[in-house]
């Protein structure tokens, strides 16, 4: 069931003020999850009895081969679709149906052209009928990512990176409980994506929403998750989850930094080149 709106729900300013940042988010629970998709020619398995817990306020990633089944779990998460075996949960209710708690940022922002970048921000207050109520929780967000004196531009007016920051706002601005970020920075410069992983991170750690991450790229998900999860070749299992203690802000050529990498790579089959 979707949940209630609450009459005064908290502004994004108000959550990012709270102290230590963490702790607020949603708490999901995967149990022997299990995903195929009906083809012409028989069923393809993806996912194959995953189980996995997602505390209030962690951030995890998701690494795993191209086509493994990382992407379909996060569409499980977010609830745009069943999934065929298993139980997935948020604080305990069976995830049915997408829900504002949970917002997905996708590799391209898919902002509307003829929108300016505020009423692209509003666009799930206005879809909920909140907009009028709550029309300063937009600038709120677009403070948040920095783009408070973009906000009278137009998409074809931003940078990629800028354009990404305005996605953000928008998941933001619902102020979700679970952030799901589906290769968000993948279509961006090297230099663009470094500066963007740092500000994701200070997203997190400022609003206290939990984060699932998935990536190809070994070095972010170990840069800005607390926990990497490791997956097989399609149909999907866990392989290994690799903890990473290490405090924010981190620092990239921190020594334990490599020792994780080079322990991923070796359960993606990939370390002989390191």
């Amino acid at each position: 069931m979707v949940n209630a709106v609450a009459e005064h729900p908290p502004s994004v300013a108000t959550r990012a003020k709270a102290p230590g940042g963490l702790g607020r988010g949603a708490h999901i629970e995967i149990r022997s999850v299990s995903h195929r998709f009906e083809l012409k020619g028989g069923p393809l398995p993806v996912l194959d009895s995953v189980d996995l817990e997602l505390k209030p306020g962690e951030f995890v990633a998701l690494l795993g081969p191209s086509g493994c089944g990382k992407s379909t779990l996060l569409r499980l998460v977010a609830g745009l679709e069943p999934a065929a075996e298993g139980r997935l949960t948020q604080d305990g209710a069976d995830i049915v149906r997408p829900d504002p708690s949970r917002v997905v940022v996708f590799q391209d922002p898919t902002l509307y052209p003829w929108r300016t970048v505020r009423a692209n921000v509003a666009l799930g207050l206005q879809a909920r009928g909140l907009l009028r109520q709550q029309r300063h929780r937009v600038d709120e967000a677009l403070a948040l990512v920095g783009l408070r004196d973009f906000a009278d531009a137009y998409p074809h007016q931003l940078s990629g990176g800028m354009a990404q920051r305005v996605a953000l706002a928008r998941a933001l601005v619902n102020d979700p409980s679970l952030l799901v970020l589906d290769e968000p920075l993948g279509k961006l410069d090297s230099l663009t994506r470094l500066t963007m992983q740092s500000e994701l991170v200070s997203l997190w750690q400022r609003s206290g929403f939990s984060a699932l991450l998935v990536t190809h790229d070994v070095e972010e998900a170990l840069f800005m998750a607390q926990r990497v999860v490791v997956l097989s070749d399609r149909p999907a299992r866990i392989v290994a989850e690799l903890h990473n203690p290490l405090p924010y802000p981190r620092h990239r050529g921190d020594p334990a930094l490599a020792a994780l990498r080079h322990e991923a790579l070796r359960h993606l089959g990939l370390d002989a080149s390191w």
